[in-house]
């Protein structure tokens, strides 16, 4: 089958022909119906030698959906022909977190050597996706798999930071959300469809301000050096209840202290490198400052359900796998609004 690796360090990622899975006990082989290109593959790829955490060559692609084309023995709960949404923080299924349904936080993932699809694990960038366990697969229930594979990051990752913040964001409240790309414009359309919170974006693109605008954004702000200020003056000098930080560089976790009002969330979502300085006198009384990672199975099947009731949708644009390397190349270039999605049978 064709598949998407990143084979060398520094180098771009290529299309190459590998061996076709095969599930063992246990296993589910899904025939990729779309697959998602997210600026997380690319921080992973500008990671030096030294620093680099998983063997080579890696399939990307840590969002998947697609068919249910063979089972391996043992398996339940699937059958073939089924269209489903990949959940992708794979865990141990066993410790306290799993128990919850919070795989994103297993306790023993790093000890067992357990890795995503696309980040250490094959990813779904491929004809064909190996999943370890039928737990992992959500149904998508009628959800076209091009609209709803970034759901299952771009989607679950602002979802999983908002539910947190959600009893802070009352009628008359502020959220802000930084970055309105892949995943700050699904966070736009998810802040308004949960909380009646005035929204305001932020962001170094004109193209992404005005995506903004047309998901719901209240007020969009080039974010330059008078953001904070002028996020001040949008709210009467108090400053935003949530905010959200879509990109997580340092001038951006900056301007989420700047705009934070007491007691506030600042969320850092984005993995950009940045830090946030936390102390007595550093940030307004009890701001409260999280860095949340991807998100639940519970909250999965909730972002699909919002989905199905037409309350988000993602900004997509579509490449074979042959175009994959292009796909990257756009998205690293800021020329991809929303989300890149590639579609291997299409």
């Amino acid at each position: 089958m064709k598949a998407l690796q990143y084979r060398t360090i520094g180098a771009p990622p290529e299309v190459v022909t590998v061996p076709d899975p095969e599930p063992g006990p246990g296993q589910v082989l899904l025939k990729v119906t779309a697959a998602g290109v997210c600026h997380s593959d690319i921080a992973v790829m500008s990671w030096p030698a030294e620093a680099f955490p998983y063997e080579l060559p890696l399939t990307l692609g840590h969002e998947g959906a697609g068919t249910v084309a063979a089972l391996g023995t043992g398996v339940t709960g699937v059958r073939e022909g089924d269209s489903v949404a990949v959940y992708g923080p794979w865990g141990c299924g066993a410790c306290a977190k799993c128990a919850e349904g919070k795989e994103n936080y297993c306790l023993r993932a790093d000890e067992l050597g357990i890795r995503p699809p696309g980040l250490g694990a094959p990813g779904a960038m491929a004809e064909y996706l190996l999943v370890d366990d039928p737990r992992h697969l959500v149904p998508l229930d009628g959800l076209d798999p091009v609209a709803a594979v970034p759901l299952t990051d771009a989607g679950l990752t602002p979802y999983h930071a908002i539910k947190r913040s959600l009893p802070k964001l009352v009628p008359g409240s502020t959220a802000v959300v930084i970055g309105t790309g892949g995943l700050g414009h699904v966070a736009i359309q998810l802040l308004r469809a949960l909380t009646p919170a005035r929204v305001i974006a932020l962001d170094v693109s004109e193209d992404k301000l005005r995506l903004a605008r047309e998901v719901g954004a209240h007020e969009a702000v080039l974010s330059d050096a008078r953001a904070a200020d002028t996020v001040r003056g949008l709210t009467g000098g108090l400053g935003a209840e949530a905010v959200f930080d879509f990109v997580g560089a340092e001038p951006t976790v900056r301007t989420s202290g700047a705009v934070a009002a007491v007691e506030g969330d600042v969320s850092i979502v984005g993995i950009g490198g940045g830090a946030l300085p936390v102390g007595f006198g550093l940030l307004p009384f009890e701001v409260s400052v999280s860095a949340p990672y991807w998100g639940s199975r519970g909250e999965l099947i909730e972002v699909l359900a919002l989905a199905r009731a037409g309350a988000v949708s993602v900004h997509t644009e579509t490449f074979s796998l042959d175009e994959a390397p292009l796909a990257y190349e756009r998205l690293h270039a800021g020329k991809i609004d929303g989300r890149a999605v590639i579609v291997p049978h299409g």
